[in-house]
């Protein structure tokens, strides 16, 4: 999570977006820059919402627009699919290796989700119920259109670098698990699709 005070912006890091490229190419703009451990860098909106705009409110009375990235949902999957390839995996019980990615994707549908897939979702990160939304939602797939907004409101070009890249592996998804996944997470495509076309709206 990074937090702009002059520019009253704040940019979440929803996991497996690129969130790591966006801090490390901002970091030295940000009066607050949270990275670590994961739990407090990934704050969900309503988390920020609750604890953390009312405490920089506290300082100011210009109210800071809260910006993310959202990935596709087979995408943002598969991102973590692969990223649980690693050989490093720090706790064996997260490792994806030696199963597929339809196993992965049957696991995250669970009740309660196994453990190597118990990685939230997007909707919930993103959408704050009585608390209020993300104000902006930007893409993963469409980068570059975040990123000009950053220029413009930060008032500095911006080049991000390649890092934390999950390993490159073919994620085949079946259609029957494929239509199972939009139905248990109906809520992230139809926020996926909100957010796509909603950029579209404004590229015409």
């Amino acid at each position: 999570m990074l937090v702009f005070w002059d520019a009253k912006l704040v940019f979440l890091a929803t996991p497996k977006t690129g969130s790591t490229a966006v801090e490390v190419a901002l970091e030295s703009l940000a009066e607050v820059s949270i990275q670590r451990p994961p739990v407090l860098k990934h704050t969900p909106i309503y988390r920020y919402r609750r604890f953390i705009e009312p405490f920089l409110m506290k300082s100011t009375t210009d109210p800071f627009t809260v910006v993310a990235l959202m990935r596709e949902p087979v995408s943002w999957l598969s991102s973590w699919y692969r990223y649980r390839q690693r050989e490093d995996v720090m706790a064996p019980q997260n490792s994806t290796q030696g199963m597929s990615f339809d196993d992965f994707v049957r696991g995250y549908m669970e009740k309660p989700k196994a453990v190597y897939a118990r990685i939230g979702s997007q909707s919930r990160f993103l959408q704050g119920g009585d608390l209020g939304p993300v104000d902006h939602v930007f893409c993963y797939e469409e980068m570059g259109s975040f990123v000009t907004f950053l220029e413009n409101r930060l008032g500095c070009e911006i080049n991000l670098p390649r890092v934390n890249v999950s390993p490159t592996l073919e994620t085949p998804l079946s259609p029957a698990v494929e239509a199972d996944l939009r139905r248990h997470a109906a809520a992230d495509f139809a926020l996926y699709d909100s957010v796509r076309a909603a950029a579209a709206a404004k590229a015409v």
